[in-house]
């Protein structure tokens, strides 16, 4: 009877080290929750910046406008017979 005592003893000690100590431990289960977390704010962000982008595209693709504007205020181009004043404070 004791030695079936001292096996479920020993059974218990190394589930218990499985548990708060060894590979797929409660410890590195939380460090994975946290990174996923971290994780699903950078795939957040990241979601964003693409929808913007994406809107930047199809408004550029759709009309000469954007494209325009983007000109004038990027590569600092101006029309033909068009007069150009940069005002220094």
């Amino acid at each position: 009877m004791r030695t079936f005592i001292f096996v479920l003893i020993l059974i218990l000690i190394g589930l218990q080290y499985k548990l708060w100590i060894g590979d797929g431990s409660l410890v590195q289960w939380q460090q994975l929750e946290q990174k996923i977390d971290a994780q699903d704010l950078e795939n957040d962000r990241l979601q964003i910046r693409n929808r913007a982008i994406e809107a930047d595209i199809i408004e550029l693709q759709s009309g000469d406008q954007a494209l325009e504007e983007r000109a004038r205020h990027e590569l600092g181009m101006v029309k033909n017979n068009e007069v150009y004043y940069q005002f220094v404070e």
